[in-house]
């Protein structure tokens, strides 16, 4: 079956005005935000479906209430950032014992819960040395200047599509033909051509790699195990296997970013299949949804860069942040991996989103629709295409915005969110079967209407 294009744009029309029919507080609250640029905090919350955001009255587990009284199941779960679940309650615990009770949220002083934090992260994701940041973004950009300093090299390898957050060397995708490198598309106030900080190679794509690293100006290849913000992209058999024997013999670092692919287990990608990174960094779920990031080194590398006297690791060098590593993010680190992010959480998400996986697929084939799902531990996420794409670059080409706005809105008046950006749904510890298969239900109707 193909969709009707016609049809599609009839049922986006209805589902548009039936969301500003069902909001409005939301549709109130964003036209009199006349003092914030693009009308909310943040200009990518303008990435929904719809007319305007839905505004947040309150959110507690898998569930997120509006200001128009709407409880919604929430797959989104702050696109990672809640994959703990919305306030879980040792997160909060420890939240208000330290600002509350202790104190002392920024003071600029080291607390014991920092060393468990960097003991437990030692333990799932295997690097020996950590360090703390407020977002993964500022973790990438701390490793790329670590590399730097230690290879004495200045170009970055990027996967093209990948994300990295708003680091400016990652915003780069192949050329024409996937050679070369070329500016990613929007990409804003670029500080200079992002061909004189970076190179690019196609994920899945061992040849282009190797053809990249060749010309012996890459400090190091951030990437992530799998892509993820593009639309899921798994890694074929031995690629990543691939990818760490090529940079060790090209003397080029491996840093990991495992901000969304945390969702493959305890420790990641990483540690479920095995990987071994000069340098992990992880941000957003790590601390219940309170700003945290962290980057960790492997033995040898943290004892190169701190031998390096010439290095200033202290004051203006550029490895820093006054409110990094403050005392209430690091209580809201311990909190979240040492009773609520735990192995036997992971398992039953895993399961969880085995099920919604299997929801989706089954309502595809009933459809006859070329369309695919793929899903990385807690979180899955279907394409408007068969097979899946295998890289960035074609992952990017098959992105139907019209289609997606149709079911998130269909889904969204019904009672569920899915991320803005993509068809992802991740799973949280208070995330329920009944949760998956109402999604399931729903998702199928979806279809059935599209299909006439």
């Amino acid at each position: 079956m193909s969709v009707d294009r016609t049809r599609l744009k009839e049922l986006l029309a209805r589902e548009t005005a039936e969301a500003a029919a069902r909001n409005p507080k939301s549709r109130a609250a964003y036209e009199a935000a006349d003092h914030l640029f693009g009308r909310v905090p943040m200009t990518w919350m303008n990435k929904n479906a719809g007319a305007f955001p839905r505004y947040l009255a309150g959110a507690r587990g898998a569930r997120v209430t509006d200001i128009d009284g709407h409880t919604y199941v929430d797959f989104c779960l702050g696109d990672t950032g809640a994959m703990a679940g919305h306030s879980p309650e040792p997160v909060a615990e420890a939240i208000e014992r330290r600002y509350r009770e202790q104190g002392g949220a920024t003071a600029m002083l080291p607390t014991e819960d920092a060393e468990w934090v960097g003991a437990e992260l030692a333990r799932r994701f295997g690097l020996a040395r950590w360090s703390y940041a407020l977002t993964a973004t500022d973790a990438n950009r701390w490793a790329i200047r670590l590399a730097r300093a230690v290879t004495g090299r200045q170009k970055i390898l990027f996967n093209s599509y990948c994300y990295h957050g708003s680091v400016d060397e990652s915003l780069i995708v192949t050329g024409p033909g996937g050679r070369g490198g070329v500016s990613r598309p929007g990409n804003v106030g670029a500080p200079c051509d992002v061909t004189l900080t970076s190179r690019v190679a196609e994920f899945n794509d061992l040849e282009g790699l190797e053809r990249e690293l060749a010309h012996g100006d890459v400090a190091a290849v951030l990437m992530e195990p799998a892509l993820t913000n593009i639309g899921i992209v798994l890694p074929e058999p031995g690629y990543l296997e691939g990818v760490r024997e090529i940079t060790r013999r090209h003397g080029v670092l491996l840093i990991n970013d495992e901000t969304h692919t945390f969702s493959a287990g305890p420790g990641g990608a990483t540690a479920a299949w095995s990987l071994e990174p000069d340098v992990l960094t992880i941000g957003k779920a790590i601390a219940g949804g309170v700003p945290a990031g962290a980057y960790g080194l492997s033995a040898d590398l943290a004892d190169r860069l701190l031998s390096r006297g010439d290095l200033d690791l202290v004051d203006m060098g550029g490895v820093g942040g006054t409110l990094a590593g403050n005392a209430l993010s690091v209580a809201a680190m311990r909190a979240t991996l040492e009773h609520v992010l735990t192995d036997d959480a992971f398992t039953a998400m895993s399961v969880l989103a085995a099920r919604f996986e299997r929801g989706v697929a089954d309502a595809v084939a009933a459809h006859g629709l070329p369309w695919s799902v793929s899903r990385l531990g807690a979180r899955t996420e279907y394409r408007f295409a068969a097979p899946a794409p295998r890289n960035g670059t074609e992952s990017a080409a098959v992105s139907d915005p019209e289609l997606e706005d149709f079911l998130h809105l269909w889904l969204a008046n019904r009672g569920i969110l899915m991320t803005p950006f993509h068809n992802m749904a991740l799973m949280c510890p208070a995330t329920t079967e009944a949760d998956v298969d109402t999604h399931s239900a729903l998702f199928a109707a979806a279809l059935a209407e599209l299909a006439g």
